[in-house]
């Protein structure tokens, strides 16, 4: 899936403007007029970089930076006036990884938020200290594990069971690699008063039907003869 890019901005053209240019070219793009938004969509949603305007009428940008970042790593870029030398000093004294200045164009925004999220995705790649798992994406899909949502990338949203959600993020922590019925079956469990004597066999044919374009041919979840399922696809980890 393409990267989901979250623009703060009052200004409803810039607003309308970059979401238009950064779909057109490859990006996921979702807005936000305020810092109350913002948290709202980062609830629902796992984001890949804020576009951040410093200068959002009746609240202090830097307050929305140092709360964003105390809570996420999420990379931000901020959007600063020509004149606001201080506030892009103390914006990337809080963590932001890179800023632009009004007025801007959209083809130098693209380049700047592609030059972060290349940076972003090889500093990941690097062994580090453990951090929290925010979602899993796969072909169409993405799985957010604060939520325990699934959605496709239309925006479309799947209903699963606890015990979905548990399996499905259970084979999309190791993709590519076997896991038995018994591990599937104990990932699965959400609760001691739930029933656990269906076969795990049924769960995956129920998650298949929602995840799999034609499930007696199934692409992503695949049944490995006496030893148990296999995760197929690639899959994408956010932090």
């Amino acid at each position: 899936m393409t990267a989901h890019i979250l623009v703060v901005d009052d200004d409803p053209q810039i607003r309308a403007l970059l979401s238009e240019y950064l779909t057109e070219h490859g990006l996921r793009v979702s807005t936000a007029t305020d810092g109350q938004e913002l948290q709202g969509i980062l609830a629902q949603e796992a984001i890949d970089l804020v576009v951040l305007d410093l200068r959002l009428p009746g609240e202090d940008g830097m307050v929305i930076a140092r709360s964003l970042r105390s809570q996420f790593t999420i990379p931000i870029v901020m959007l600063t006036g020509v004149r606001d030398e201080a506030d892009r000093v103390m914006g990337l004294e809080l963590g932001a990884d890179d800023y632009i200045v009004k007025p801007f164009s959209p083809r130098e925004l693209l380049a700047r938020i592609r030059s972060v999220l290349r940076r972003t995705n090889a500093s990941s790649a690097e062994p580090q200290r453990v951090r929290e798992i925010r979602a899993y994406r796969f072909g169409d899909f993405e799985l957010n594990l604060r939520t325990r949502r699934l959605r496709r990338v239309d925006g479309a949203q799947i209903a699963l069971t606890n015990g979905e959600v548990n399996l499905l993020a259970a084979l999309l922590a190791s993709p590519g690699r076997i896991l038995t019925r018994d591990q599937l079956l104990e990932a699965s469990r959400v609760h001691d008063n739930e029933v656990y004597d269906r076969a795990i066999d049924i769960q995956v044919l129920r998650l298949r039907r929602k995840i799999e374009a034609d499930p007696t041919q199934p692409l992503h979840i695949v049944t490995q003869r006496g030893a148990g399922y296999l995760f197929s696809t690639a899959v994408e980890t956010i932090y």
